[in-house]
Order: C-alpha cells, then sequence, then structure tokens
C-alpha cells in the first residue's frame, strides 16, 4: 500500500475502470419510475432519476440518444432504460448513460401518489372552502422546518428585511429520509399547541421529488388540514408541488417566498395605510359634500313652504291674475266698443237708407194723393157739399132734401140754407 495515498481523482479513476471492465455493466436494462425529470435546454440532454421504493440512480441520455427516443418521460413514469453504466469522474458518482428508453407504465409510486390524493380529496382536505385568511400583521410566526437547513436561512433572511419586529418560534425537524413526515406533522402540532403563533410557515429548500417525498405522507397532510391555525406551505421550488401544498391554505413557490406572503413589507404596510387615509379622506369629503348638498335641499325646500314665502308667493299669483283679469276686461271692452260702434255706424247706415226710402216712398204716395185728393179737384172749381151731419152728398134728389148743408171749396167752408125750403 502506498503510504503517501492516492489522489481523489485516482480513486475516482479506479473505480471508472473497474466498472468499465465489468461486463455486466456495459449493456443493462433498467426499470424504475422517472423523477427530476430535465430538459437541459442549451444542449438537449435529458437528466432525470430513475427509482423504486427504496432506491435511486441519477441518469444521463445525450440529445444523439433521446432525438430517436419513442418517449418524452415525465416525472411518475414507469421505464425501461437501456444502457450503460460509467462514473462521472469530476464528482466520483457514477450515472447510467441511457441509449434507449421505452414506456413500461405508471410507477408504483406514483400510482400510491395518485391514490392518496384522490382519497384525501374526496374528504375534502384540498378543498378551497377550508382554506383561511392569513393576517395582515402576524404577532407572531411559528416555522416547521430543519434547523440546519437554507430554507430556515431564507425565511430569516427576509423576515428580517420586511417586518424585523415578528418574533419566529423555530420547531426544528428533519425534512427528508425515513420517519420524517411524523416529525414534521409532530412539529405542526406543537405549533398549533404550545406557541401562540398566528401563522405556520411549513418549508424545505428545494431537492428531487424524493427529497420532498415525507411532504406527501398522509399523516402531514392532515396535520395541516386539522391545524387550527393558517399554514403556509413553501416546499421546494415553484415546479415541485407536494400534497402539503395542497392542503395549506397557502401554497409559496419557495421558502423566501412563504416568508414575503406571510410577513408583510412595512413600506408596503406604510403604503396601505397612506392609500387607506386617502380613501377615508376621499369618502369623508364625499359624505360631507352630499350632506351640505342634503342640507342646502333642505333650506331651500324649507324656505320655498315657509308661511311668509307662501303668501308672498299667493299675493304674487293674485297680483298676476289681477293684472291678467284687467288686461283680459280692456282686451274685452275695447272688442266690444269696436263691436257697438260698428253695429251703430251699421245702425245709422241702414236707418239712413231706410228714412231715405221711406221719404222716397212718402213722396210717391203724396204724389199718388194728391193727385186723387178732393182738395185738387176742388182747385179745378168743384166744390163739395156736406148735410148738417156733415155727410158728404153726392145726388141731386139728396140735396133737395136738405134745408141748410154746407159747402167745402178749396178755400173754406161755409154754411148755406135753401130759400125754398118748406
Amino acid at each position: 500500500m502506498n503510504e503517501t495515498g492516492i489522489s481523489v481523482s485516482e480513486l475516482n479513476l479506479m473505480v471508472s475502470e473497474a466498472i468499465r471492465k465489468d461486463p455486466r455493466t456495459r449493456s443493462v436494462l433498467v426499470r424504475g419510475e422517472v423523477s427530476s425529470f430535465k430538459n437541459h435546454l442549451a444542449t438537449g440532454h435529458w437528466y432525470f432519476s430513475l427509482k423504486d421504493s427504496s432506491s435511486a440512480v441519477s441518469c444521463v441520455m445525450f440529445r444523439t440518444a433521446n432525438l430517436k427516443a419513442k418517449i418524452r418521460p415525465k416525472d411518475g413514469d414507469q421505464v425501461l432504460a437501456e444502457g450503460y453504466v460509467e462514473v462521472y469522474a469530476p464528482q466520483g458518482k457514477y450515472q447510467l448513460y441511457v441509449t434507449g428508453l421505452r414506456s413500461a407504465g405508471l410507477g408504483d409510486l406514483y400510482i400510491q401518489l395518485e391514490e392518496l390524493k384522490r382519497k384525501l380529496a374526496a374528504e375534502g382536505l384540498f378543498d378551497p372552502g377550508r382554506k383561511r385568511t392569513l393576517p395582515l400583521q402576524p404577532k407572531k410566526v411559528a416555522v416547521v422546518t430543519s434547523q440546519s437547513g437554507a430554507a430556515l436561512h431564507d425565511i430569516l433572511n427576509v423576515s428580517g428585511m420586511r417586518s424585523p419586529g415578528v418574533p419566529i418560534v423555530l420547531i426544528p425537524v428533519p425534512v427528508q429520509g425515513a420517519g420524517a413526515g411524523k416529525e414534521v406533522a409532530e412539529g405542526i402540532r406543537k405549533a398549533n399547541e404550545e406557541t401562540d403563533a398566528d401563522v405556520i410557515i411549513v418549508a424545505r429548500g428545494g431537492g428531487s421529488a424524493e427529497d420532498l417525498w415525507c411532504f406527501n405522507d398522509e399523516v402531514v397532510v392532515r396535520a395541516v388540514a386539522k391545524s387550527r391555525k393558517p399554514v403556509v406551505s413553501g416546499v421546494g421550488h415553484e415546479v415541485d408541488t407536494t400534497l402539503c401544498d395542497l392542503a395549506a391554505d397557502v401554497r409559496a413557490s419557495t421558502p423566501s417566498n412563504a416568508a414575503e406572503i406571510v410577513f408583510p413589507d412595512r413600506k408596503e404596510l406604510q403604503s396601505r395605510v397612506d392609500l387607506m387615509r386617502s380613501g377615508m379622506i376621499r369618502v369623508y369629503t364625499g359624505c360631507l359634500n352630499q350632506v351640505e348638498l342634503k342640507l342646502k335641499g333642505l333650506t331651500q325646500r324649507l324656505s320655498s313652504i315657509s308661511p311668509e314665502k307662501r303668501i308672498a308667493l299667493l299675493m304674487n299669483r293674485r297680483e298676476m291674475a289681477r293684472m291678467r283679469l284687467c288686461s283680459a276686461m280692456s282686451t274685452r271692452l275695447d272688442e266690444k266698443t269696436a263691436e257697438v260702434k260698428e253695429a251703430r255706424f251699421a245702425f245709422l247706415l241702414g236707418m239712413t237708407e231706410r228714412i231715405r226710402e221711406a221719404k222716397h216712398t212718402a213722396d210717391k204716395l203724396r204724389e199718388r194723393l194728391t193727385a186723387v185728393s178732393p182738395m185738387a179737384v176742388l182747385n179745378r172749381g168743384y166744390v163739395m157739399v156736406y148735410d148738417s151731419q156733415d155727410k158728404l152728398l153726392t145726388r141731386a134728389e139728396d140735396a133737395v132734401k136738405q134745408c141748410e148743408m154746407t159747402l167745402q171749396f178749396a178755400d173754406g167752408r161755409i154754411q148755406v140754407a135753401r130759400k125754398d125750403a118748406t
């Protein structure tokens, strides 16, 4: 044995050569469940793990090989991977270099996870209606995570910048490995019963699906759902989703994001306060303006129905009615006066015409009367004889019998008596 030792590179090279020389590793067909699948966009290579219920192996499938693949795997797929095993010397870990890939159905763990997910969903543990709203300004926050993990450091860093005055209670638990699920569930119970925290953060940094598997444990999901205090789940990275995330009141993409959700930013709170103050001032001003307008309207209405206003209005109406009546009467009188003048003129005109016509008729009758008048006959030398009774005598035999008679001449009457009367 070399007393000075060998380098790490030499050790990795020895192991690599030993594996390469073993014919069993030059062509293998491995059955397993795909996990942590990543497509490296720059190179086109696929990186993933194959796992079963107790072990996992890292795999790489170069672009030249995966272009010929009949399937594009995703997490949970059960596949048959054909390839060879070698050691990646820079990191000292062995990998399965996949040259062919075909489907072998869904993985057992994935099937179990889906069955558990359906079972818990049917019980209502993932129901959005049961999720609670986080307090705007928590008084104390409990963090269930590993004491030495990066998640705690991220949470402390974010909370220190945003709300350094909010105390944090750490409930240290293992966050991966056998039995980690029960420890996490117990940590959630302690956060509820042994602390006066307002909010509970369950957190873990990024890792493979196997690393995060304890957060799919049924006991963890039920502990989250049973929690009397709101739970924020910040497990893994944004692309990672566990059953703990689904049961939590709020799911955060990362532990840092969980801290950003729980711990309010002082500047943001101040902005909210200022915004609320401005809103309250606007509302108060608006209400005050409405009250002033209403008061002004009531004042005007009261003024319009006051007795003095009413009397003045009635007097004004009376005066206007009197003026309208006088105007109407004057107009009517003028109309009637004009009608009377018209009628008088027509009457005078008619009377004048009637008088003229009557005078003309009278003249004609006078002429006719004159023509037949006895007086006209008398003017021609005739005499009218009347008896003593002033009766006109028209026959001589009547005159013989009379002793006294009256003779009517044109210019008067005379009394005569007969001398030979017996």
